[in-house]
């Protein structure tokens, strides 16, 4: 970019690391390997940063209940330290280490990795456990990776989590909501169990403040701390620093653009570039694969990889395999990539500023999802993916004075989103009493409260707070939100559990319609939308989808590529919607078919979604039943450019400049005084 300044690197002693090239023999193909990669997998263990402190880890997990480790994103904490406390012997007695990540992918890429340093099969010693997924012997995995959410179940069946010696929550910087309810609830647990064993690994948190808050020695007794803290020092090379003398208009834009000029001026050295959310990464790679050709760099070719949570596991993993020969990989990713993986080969980091963030609004008891500025600590990050294998160069598409005024860390999850889920997990682990539970940091009062309101209106828990049954009890085995759960386990009484569980398995994924960039595409790709679109709104068009599509499943992939579906998402929901069909065999609930009766699945999402109802006002927009807030429908939606519907309901928020409603269905007044009566009853 032409605005772009250069400013000194720092670490400028360190030395470059030399890459050399193997070859293939059976694909006859070259890739280029990181000196460190290269060689075998014993030896790549020796030289991470964290193998000098192995001696550390183990007397000090012996000496402490509690250890706090600080340590870099890629000094091999998250692999090595559940191996060093395997080999020493922390899994006898047919005990497990459970290793908590906050993102499926962390989980199965990890336990992928780990598996192979064992020389082991995935799911025998080395195993996961995540949402619609396990791949784990529970007699014979001893280093067990697993989600939040998998462990939280965990607890209710096991309250004091005796199958494990150690647990291990990794990446707490994150902050998530589970994460704070998890160390909430390890803190009682280590009281119980004197012989569990807790480790909490983070980049940037607060270690003081994490020691202290698990620190059980009584005050004005001489015991002796239970909590410690380790850092490790992770292995950088420099980076150096570019800015934008004046912000970007379009940062999606600002991405590409500064990509083109990397891919046509640098050498070498893989690019990792940093948007808010799959649409934007999508609409970025539609233009990069306009722009750069063949000719765009007469060295390398691009390979453009998109780096997402919704993606399929396959897809995400074309990620990590190494560069092939005169070929330059460029990584279009979320802020999934800026703490929780490590992906080598990246030299150049784009970073556009932003992240995607949820916030709860208590005035229409729903999370928007709002883009935001990136903190220091966020920043800081990403710009350290470009120092792993080499020095590197990172180019934030903001002004340095903006570095400043950013916040210096990303607020807790608990603190800005909805509620309800923590709060239904945490009465089904006999928390009574939410209000006085010991969070690390204690979320907002009015939240909790809203939260216990609408899980009373969902009829969630009785009017007492206690959990009801069998609904209630039923819903926290369901790895989705309340709402969505609440919907499907009413959907047998609709008679149409089929289309629901398809519909919910729809709205896991994103992006079902492709959306070209070029006109005449883009015109053929909305004539082919317009044949799924019904009048009732977008979840029976996603129905619609999704029934052509298992119609025509002996070639689905063509079928898709002809009406601009995403051949991707729609696997995705199949292999969810078959992990959904399980758990509702298991708790009894009939798999039944409304044939075609619209009417009986749209009463069924009312049952589920009233609590986000919405009127049309005589002025032209949609104003929240509660509250009274303006929304818009999104112009994605099918019900975008059609006579507006009276009443309506929305599954998801965005915040732009506008509050938009996406993932729309039509209803009528008269069922929403039929099934939220009780969440409606303080408006009128």
């Amino acid at each position: 970019m032409n605005n772009i300044k250069f400013l000194k690197p720092v670490n400028e002693d360190c030395a470059w690391e030399v890459d050399r090239q193997d070859v293939d023999p059976v694909n006859n193909t070259t890739f280029i390997y990181n000196k460190n990669i290269s060689l075998p997998l014993d030896e790549q263990r020796k030289r991470l940063p964290v193998y000098k402190y192995k001696k550390h880890v183990l007397f000090l997990i012996e000496k402490f209940q509690t250890m706090i480790i600080a340590g870099d994103t890629g000094c091999g904490k998250s692999t090595q330290i559940p191996q060093y406390l395997f080999e020493a012997g922390w899994c006898q007695n047919n005990l497990k280490i459970g290793v908590v990540e906050p993102r499926r992918f962390c989980a199965t890429t990890l336990a992928r990795r780990v598996a192979d340093e064992q020389r082991c099969e995935i799911g025998t010693t080395v195993g996961y456990s995540i949402r619609f997924d396990n791949c784990h012997d529970p007699n014979a995995t001893k280093i067990k990776y697993m989600t939040e959410g998998i462990l939280v179940r965990e607890m209710m069946a096991d309250p004091l989590l005796c199958e494990y010696s150690v647990i291990i929550l990794d990446e707490v910087h994150e902050r998530n909501t589970l994460t704070d309810i998890l160390m909430g609830l390890l803190k009682k647990i280590l009281r119980k169990r004197k012989r569990l064993k807790l480790i909490v690994m983070s980049a940037t948190a607060d270690v003081v403040s994490l020691k202290n808050f698990f620190n059980n020695k009584r005050e004005n007794l001489k015991s002796e701390n239970t909590a410690t803290v380790l850092c490790i020092e992770g292995k950088v090379y420099p980076i150096m620093i570019h800015y934008v003398n004046d912000p970007v208009p379009d940062y999606v834009t600002g991405v590409v653009d500064c990509i083109c000029n990397i891919h046509k001026n640098e050498l070498d050295g893989d690019i990792l570039a940093f948007l808010t959310g799959s649409e934007e990464i999508d609409r970025a790679i539609l233009q990069l694969k306009e722009r750069l050709t063949e000719n765009s760099n007469k060295y390398l070719s691009p390979m453009i990889l998109p780096m997402y949570g919704a993606l399929p596991n396959s897809e995400q993993l074309k990620v990590f395999r190494p560069t092939p020969k005169n070929m330059r990989k460029i990584i279009i990713s979320t802020n999934i990539a800026e703490t929780s993986i490590t992906i080598f080969g990246i030299v150049y980091v784009v970073d556009c500023g932003f992240v995607k963030l949820r916030w709860f609004n208590s005035k229409i008891y729903a999370d928007t999802l709002v883009v935001v500025p990136v903190s220091q600590a966020s920043a800081e990050q990403r710009a350290g993916r470009a120092g792993r294998i080499k020095p590197g160069k990172v180019y934030r598409l903001y002004p340095e004075r903006e570095f400043e005024n950013l916040t210096l860390f990303t607020p807790p999850e608990m603190s800005r989103t909805d509620l309800s889920a923590a709060v239904l997990q945490l009465k089904a682990l006999g928390i009574d009493n939410v209000l006085r539970f010991t969070f690390p940091l204690p979320p907002p009062a009015e939240n909790l409260l809203l939260a216990l309101e609408l899980l009373n209106a969902i009829e969630a828990i009785d009017d007492k707070g206690y959990l009801t049954k069998p609904l209630g009890t039923t819903m926290v085995e369901f790895p989705l939100s309340p709402l969505h759960s609440k919907t499907l386990i009413s959907s047998s009484e609709f008679g149409c559990s089929d289309e629901i569980s398809t519909i919910l398995a729809m709205l896991q994924v994103d992006n079902v319609f492709v959306k070209p960039s070029s006109g005449a595409n883009s015109i053929k790709a909305r004539i082919e939308k317009r044949k799924f679109e019904v009048e009732e709104g977008d979840l029976i068009t996603l129905l619609n989808v999704f029934t052509a599509f298992e119609k025509n499943s002996n070639n689905a992939k063509s079928w898709c590529i002809q009406h601009f579906i995403n051949f991707k998402a729609l696997r995705r929901a199949h292999e969810i919607k078959s992990q959904m069909l399980k758990l509702m065999e298991r708790f009894n609930i009939p798999l039944i078919s409304c044939d075609g009766n619209a009417e009986n699945v749209c009463r069924c999402i009312t049952s589920g979604f009233f609590p986000n109802a919405v009127y049309l006002h005589y002025s032209g927009v949609y104003k929240t039943v509660r509250g009274g807030e303006d929304l818009y429908i999104h112009p994605s939606s099918v019900l975008y450019n059609v006579a507006q519907p009276q009443w309506l309901l929305y599954c998801e928020l965005i915040h732009t400049n506008k509050l938009y409603m996406r993932d729309i269905t039509v209803i009528k007044s008269s069922w929403l005084e039929e099934l939220g009566k009780k969440f409606y009853h303080k408006a009128t």
